[in-house]
């Protein structure tokens, strides 16, 4: 098949009113097909129709996680080109892209609702439940081991919880932030710090998609068991990349993909899961590098998860 007829297919999947709302929506992030259906108002074999025609056109890329798929823009090739430039044409006041818009923003705003008010529920006994099917004590090791034997001037810790990682690397920095957007969780987490005598670390309540300029910059930042709570991880990292100083390390810890969807009904899991390869594409895409991954398979292969760390180095040549 020839370049032009290449070319005209993607024009022709591409030139369709639902089709081009689709890609300005996944210009914003990663979107499951639930939500793309409610933001559109259209059923889901339809929206799931178009998104097969962009998907097949290489505008767009699909992820499937169990019962769900994710998709987002593709990231390279004449598709991904062609779609980045069609969005940036749209008109930004036209009213049913506004419209698209505020829809994503109150989906988003009921998925946070949705995990403020599981965090809220399960705050005081959150150390127990994460560490249900994991070799804990093989994580926490790996992640002091890929501190070594440094101290940074700055932690941050995204999604703090209940305070545990400013806990277990209190020797390893000189001033310690957590961010959280759980007042129960940060509630448990000043108590814990208090009681563990650690003064040189503070939590904050705060939204770790959208952070405080106040927070400063930090040297190591980590995210432990925090991305699978987000449809789009890989917006979270950009975000986070710009909290990093130069030279500065992010330090991320997350579940292997599995078919656990009990995680996602009942426990405000989005993602089922981050891959290798997802994550060596959301660093690259974020300026940063994969400098390291390890993994720790659960002592029930039936019912356990595996769990990942990976070491995110910021590359040089791309500082934002």
């Amino acid at each position: 098949m020839s370049e032009a007829t290449d070319l005209v297919g993607v024009l022709r999947a591409a030139g369709e009113t639902t089709r081009l709302r689709l890609l300005a929506l996944l210009a914003d992030g990663e979107q499951s097909v639930k939500d793309l259906t409610e933001i559109l108002g259209q059923s889901q074999p339809r929206v799931s129709r178009h998104l097969k025609l962009l998907a097949d056109a290489g505008l767009v890329r699909r992820n499937a996680e169990g019962a769900w798929a994710y998709y987002g823009l593709a990231d390279d090739g004449i598709g991904g080109d062609l779609a980045r430039w069609l969005v940036g044409r749209l008109a930004e006041a036209d009213p049913e892209r506004q419209r698209d818009r505020q829809r994503l923003v109150s989906v988003r705003a009921a998925q946070q609702a949705q995990a403020a008010a599981y965090f809220a529920k399960v705050a005081d006994s959150w150390d127990l439940l994460r560490s249900l099917h994991v070799a804990e004590e093989a994580v926490e090791a790996a992640i002091l081991a890929a501190v070594a034997d440094r101290s940074v001037d700055t932690l941050l810790d995204l999604g703090t919880g209940t305070g545990r990682m400013l806990e277990l690397l209190a020797g390893h920095y000189r001033r310690g932030i957590g961010v959280d957007s759980s007042r129960e969780m940060i509630a448990v987490a000043r108590s814990k710090l208090a009681a563990a005598g650690i003064n040189h670390a503070q939590v904050r309540l705060g939204d770790i998609a959208d952070l405080e300029p106040a927070a400063g910059r930090a040297d190591l930042i980590v995210i432990h068991q925090v991305l699978h709570y987000f449809d789009d991880p890989g917006r979270l990292l950009i975000q986070a990349r710009q909290a990093l100083r130069p030279g500065g390390e992010m330090l991320i810890v997350d579940f292997a993909p599995h078919e656990l969807e009990f995680l996602r009904i009942h426990h405000a899991h989005r993602r089922l899961g981050l891959s290798d390869p997802q994550m060596a594409a959301w660093a690259r895409a974020a300026g940063l590098r994969v400098s390291a991954a390890s993994s720790f398979p659960p002592s029930d292969a039936a019912e356990g998860l595996t769990v990942c760390v990976w070491q995110l180095t910021d590359d040089p040549g791309d500082h934002h």
